[in-house]
């Protein structure tokens, strides 16, 4: 069994464990302008 006190050093890439696309950065401002459309299209009627 490990022992608790005995720390683990991983690389930031070890700890992610996983991918990041780099699609990811598009979502946010992409829907936050959609957002704003629909909400300007609501308002504007």
């Amino acid at each position: 069994m490990a022992d608790p006190n005995d720390r683990t050093h991983l690389s930031t890439d070890e700890a992610r464990a996983g991918s990041t696309p780099h699609m990811t950065r598009y979502i946010l401002p992409i829907s936050l302008a959609l957002i704003i459309v629909i909400f300007a299209v609501l308002v504007f009627r």
